[in-house]
């Protein structure tokens, strides 16, 4: 996977690169993957993702509403609530007491073991797919 910053174009957005198979190359964003271009290299891909973009940024302003903010973007919290089923609930509350951790302590470990982080290096995809942060 490749990745490299780019210019502010994109507001935070992460550009995700594919080629087809009939040779074109699709850029959309990564969290709003409904926002996309084509183009015939990747480069143009990715001006054609700007002249979109610019064109949902109008449509925002337009409507008198705000651009969502890139979740690279937002602060968060550490902190999220969930409502489960209470059969659910007491399972790990059980294997948590069994192994001397809190509820919380166990879920979060279970969460770290199971999200890639997007900080941590990751090996590069098989295929022609490339991914950059913008």
């Amino acid at each position: 996977m490749a990745k490299r910053r780019m210019s502010d174009r994109f507001d935070g957005y992460t550009v995700e690169l594919f080629l087809d198979e009939d040779g074109d190359w699709l850029a959309h964003f990564e969290e709003m993957p409904e926002v996309s271009a084509f183009g015939p290299s990747p480069e143009k891909a990715i001006d054609e993702l700007s002249v979109a973009w610019n064109g949902v940024k109008e449509s925002y302003g337009a409507a008198g509403q705000q651009i969502p903010v890139a979740p690279a973007r937002r602060n968060f919290s550490g902190q999220f609530n969930i409502r489960i089923d209470r059969r659910v609930h007491r399972a790990p509350a059980l294997e948590a007491a069994r192994n001397g951790l809190t509820l919380n302590g166990l879920v979060a470990q279970k969460l770290a073991q199971g999200i890639v982080v997007e900080d941590r290096p990751k090996a590069a995809p098989k295929g022609r797919n490339s991914r950059m942060r913008a």
